[in-house]
């Protein structure tokens, strides 16, 4: 029999259309494993059973008259518990937020997929406010990796990529302020997207400003093409969303005959030298060059114009924390993850004319980076330096780093330049931990992404990477 919780959305679209099975025993099955993955991983907040059987029933009834209510009828899918969905508290990952309310609102991308006829299994672990790179929260405790749980999922959108990677439905959405699709994209084994930021609409506004998007987690690059389809639909209450999609995502995959042949591609293995990279991670990432070129592409060895920008990200960052918790009563702010109290604590001390010379560094990144992408359709780069860690902690034991930052350092420039980047699978560690590529695109240029990272998925790059044992 057919493990539906191994099959992609498409694949269980495919199945849908054809009558092999029914969005009822797809989720059925995918309940049945999202209570296997909090068991060993901690990965949900909250898990819907009769809510996703009801939502499933409706899809099935649907798919019996032949009428599908949209793109993504029947598929189990989680919401990172950042994002408002209707019904239910959107906690955060905090202590100091009340479960009472209306919670009468869905963000808009969870709407979209509402829209669509997505089957709602749960939400997902998040660090609290998604603070830091990795999942653990006072209020919901550790998120382990789905490969070790002694080890981090990665974060903020920990919860998420545990789910996918183990087969509690092929779709999720993440958020990403710093890098929280692609750490635990990476760490977990999945395709996660970054998308242009305003491409995926946001409600309400996150106090981390511009940094923040919502992206897609997914099995590979098709799901989340699909996925960018359902949720790059226009929101009157986003002000800064980008104008109407031109085309299909899907579509795009195929564009100019699909694949890579003719693109330039700068392979940037350690940022000039910038970062310490383990050696199973920049041999698997120097793989994924070596397989661009064979593809049809011109790999260069080429670094972009980046000078660690961390000073100013955190500015922006502890910044945006403070505006978090500005609300807050001192006996709530009591209630916090103690590393977020101190750079909450560090935010506030900044000035305006502190945020305004962030901003400055801000645009200065992003005129480099857009030159730079005059030259190059995309950059490749490892996602992370090293795989999955202790979990429980913010930062590696002996790394001599503080803060999460100090071992994100290919993910967090793009949030500041607001362009489209992807982390694909692309091996493992002498560990059986996985790896993850980077792909960057130029602004806008989230279907190139997506066009490169199929092509890799095709020709088996993410072959390397086992789905991890239940």
């Amino acid at each position: 029999m057919t493990d539906l919780t191994a099959l992609s959305a498409i694949e269980l679209l495919r199945g849908y259309r054809a009558g092999d099975f029914s969005p009822v025993e797809a989720t059925r099955a995918v309940l049945e494993r999202a209570d296997e993955v909090q068991r060993r991983t901690n990965a949900f907040v909250r898990i819907d059973a009769d809510e996703a059987l009801a939502q499933a029933d409706a899809s099935a009834e649907r798919w019996r008259r032949g009428e599908p209510a949209g793109l993504i009828d029947g598929v189990p899918s989680t919401v990172k518990d950042i994002l408002l969905q209707r019904g239910h508290p959107t906690l955060r990952g905090s202590r100091a937020i009340g479960v009472d309310g209306a919670w009468d609102e869905d963000a808009p991308a969870v709407a979209r997929m509402r829209e669509h006829g997505a089957v709602f299994i749960g939400k997902t672990t998040t660090p609290e406010f998604g603070w830091k790179g990795v999942t653990d929260s006072p209020l919901s405790g550790v998120t382990g990796n789905p490969y070790d749980p002694a080890r981090t999922a990665g974060g903020s959108s920990g919860g998420s990529a545990a789910a996918v990677a183990m087969g509690a439905g092929p779709l999720t959405l993440g958020t990403d302020g710093g890098g929280s699709v692609r750490i635990p994209g990476s760490f977990c084994g999945i395709f996660a997207l970054k998308p242009t930021y305003g491409r995926v609409p946001i409600y309400p506004a996150s106090a981390f400003g511009t940094l923040a998007h919502v992206g897609p987690m997914t099995r590979d690059a098709a799901d989340a093409a699909l996925l960018m389809d359902v949720i790059s639909g226009a929101d009157g209450r986003d002000w800064s969303q980008l104008g109407p999609v031109a085309g299909s995502f899907q579509d795009s995959l195929d564009a100019a005959g699909g694949g890579v042949r003719g693109l330039r591609v700068a392979y940037s293995p350690s940022f000039g030298g910038q970062v310490a990279v383990d050696p199973a991670v920049a041999s698997a990432v120097r793989g994924v060059a070596e397989r661009l070129g064979e593809l049809g592409a011109f790999v260069e060895e080429a670094d972009p114009p980046i000078a660690d920008p961390v000073e100013a990200f955190h500015v922006l960052w502890f910044s945006g924390a403070a505006r978090v918790v500005a609300h807050f009563s001192q006996e709530q702010r009591k209630l916090l993850d103690p590393g977020l109290q101190e750079i909450v604590a560090e935010g506030e001390r900044y000035s305006a004319l502190d945020y305004l010379a962030a901003v400055d560094v801000r645009m200065a990144l992003g005129k480099a980076m857009g030159a730079f992408h005059e030259r190059y359709d995309l950059l490749l780069t490892p996602t992370m330096p090293g795989t999955a860690f202790e979990a429980g902690v913010e930062s590696p034991a002996g790394s001599g780093h503080r803060r999460w930052t100090g071992w994100t350092p290919f993910t967090y420039p793009f949030n500041m330049t607001q362009q489209p980047a992807a982390t694909v699978p692309c091996g493992m560690d002498g560990a059986g931990l996985p790896i993850g590529a980077q792909l960057v695109g130029a602004r806008h240029g989230d279907a190139l992404v997506l066009r490169a990272a199929q092509a890799l998925y095709e020709a088996g790059i993410a072959v390397g990477v086992p789905a991890p044992v239940v």
